[in-house]
């Protein structure tokens, strides 16, 4: 079965950077776009960041560009969120998820998700 599994979330103070993975295994990486979603306490799940199977076209919401970068290794069936001069509101559990073909900002349209990473950004 297709299990994404997040890893490198933690604590970190405002200012600090964290590198997040999500390792993808029972599907054709490929073949899928990736995205990163974050919820925070009593928030809606939202759309941090989307690459295209490809690997280009990343796409970013407004309130991370410039301090999130995604990556993929399709060798390594792996998505990576690196992410620098944290802020207190970027506290969230972090998803990894997949989309089959076509990218999207919108997370009813993923088709697999992972388990959640927590992301703690102290002031």
């Amino acid at each position: 079965q297709v299990q994404l599994v997040e890893s490198g979330g933690g604590l970190v103070q405002a200012g600090g950077s964290l590198r997040l993975s999500c390792a993808a295994s029972g599907l054709t990486f490929t073949q899928y776009n990736m995205g990163w979603f974050r919820q925070a306490p009593r928030r809606e799940r939202e759309f941090v960041a989307a690459i295209a199977r490809g690997g280009d076209s990343p796409d970013y919401v407004d309130s991370v560009k410039g301090r999130f970068t995604i990556s993929r290794d399709n060798a390594k069936n792996t998505v990576y969120l690196q992410m620098n001069s944290l802020k207190p509101e970027d506290t969230a559990v972090y998803y990894c998820a997949a989309r089959w073909l076509l990218p999207t900002r919108e997370a009813q349209h993923y088709n697999f998700w992972g388990q959640g990473t927590q992301v703690t950004v102290s002031s």
